[in-house]
């Protein structure tokens, strides 16, 4: 499910996994091994405290005698890691109105193409709610004219309240089975911005008070440690129900899927990796974790 994490992400495999792979090869460990590990996953932005977290429990197995060649350490490794992801996959079927937020750039309105694109079959409305962008709104009309979806669209610098207000009412009016809204890309320095993602979302839950609203956001993978500190203030802004890693096809840190879920508890939802509507994945913790700990 998740082979495209070896097949695009060439630069982390050759300076990443190649490098576990020789510590996993390794007919007798000492302390350096897991001193060399632990600084291979803070090289994969898998954040400190996750990674002192599973360097500790390592490291207590080690001084037990529990492991002793690289094949105990990476079976070991493998579990600890599953563990910290397991159950914080977030299951998207029972949601039909989704905000989608993040900042320019992160793949927002990509990733709106590639959820509906999911949700085929069924009467889809996009709201175009980046009214300061007008590339941001083309691109979204594009994709809602080749995947055959409506889309609610204000005017240049309309209030993104006043256009996702008309998209929420029509979403109800006609009887539409799913909503995609898109947001403005905030800059998370920017207060005033962030507290209309605040206005915006109070409009959403007031207006639909039945749906079943899930706000997600979309996080450049490429950005590492620095997605970790916006999703801290996205979450403070709107209470983030997951997070969708986008371009894991470049050279992407994959492991700030686990930094994420350690220091702020937010279930990951999807893995982008291409342009392309198909190139979406739901989360899945084993399957992740083993494609990125094999040779």
């Amino acid at each position: 499910m998740f082979g495209f994490i070896k097949d695009k992400l060439s630069k982390i495999y050759t300076s990443f996994t190649s490098k576990l792979a020789g510590i996993f090869n390794k007919a007798t460990l000492d302390a350096d091994s897991l001193k060399e590990l632990e600084s291979l996953l803070i090289s994969a932005d898998m954040g400190v405290k996750s990674t002192k977290h599973i360097i500790n429990k390592l490291n207590t197995d080690f001084q037990a005698g529990k492991i002793s060649k690289g094949e105990d350490l990476k079976n070991a490794l493998e579990d600890l890691l599953i563990e910290q992801l397991h159950g914080k996959n977030l299951d998207t079927k029972d949601y039909n109105v989704f905000i989608l937020v993040g900042i320019n750039g992160s793949g927002k309105t990509t990733f709106a193409s590639k959820l509906a694109n999911l949700y085929a079959g069924k009467r889809i409305l996009f709201v175009a709610g980046d009214t300061f962008r007008a590339a941001a709104v083309e691109q979204l009309n594009e994709w809602a004219k080749r995947l055959n979806v409506d889309i609610e669209v204000g005017k240049e610098n309309q209030d993104p309240a006043s256009v996702i207000f008309a998209g929420c009412e029509r979403f109800k009016r006609e009887n539409y089975d799913i909503l995609i809204i898109d947001t403005a890309g905030r800059l998370q320095t920017k207060v005033n911005l962030m507290k209309e993602l605040e206005k915006v979302k109070k409009v959403i839950v007031k207006q639909l008070p039945e749906s079943k609203i899930c706000t997600l956001l979309t996080v450049d993978s490429m950005l590492g440690q620095n997605s970790l500190e916006q999703a801290k203030l996205f979450n403070e802004s709107t209470n983030l129900d997951g997070i969708v890693l986008t371009k894991m096809d470049g050279t992407g840190k994959a492991g700030i899927a686990f930094a994420i879920v350690q220091e702020l508890n937010i279930p990951i939802a999807f893995i982008c990796y291409g342009e392309e509507v198909e190139k979406i994945k739901k989360f899945d913790a084993k399957e992740y974790v083993q494609q990125l700990l094999s040779e």
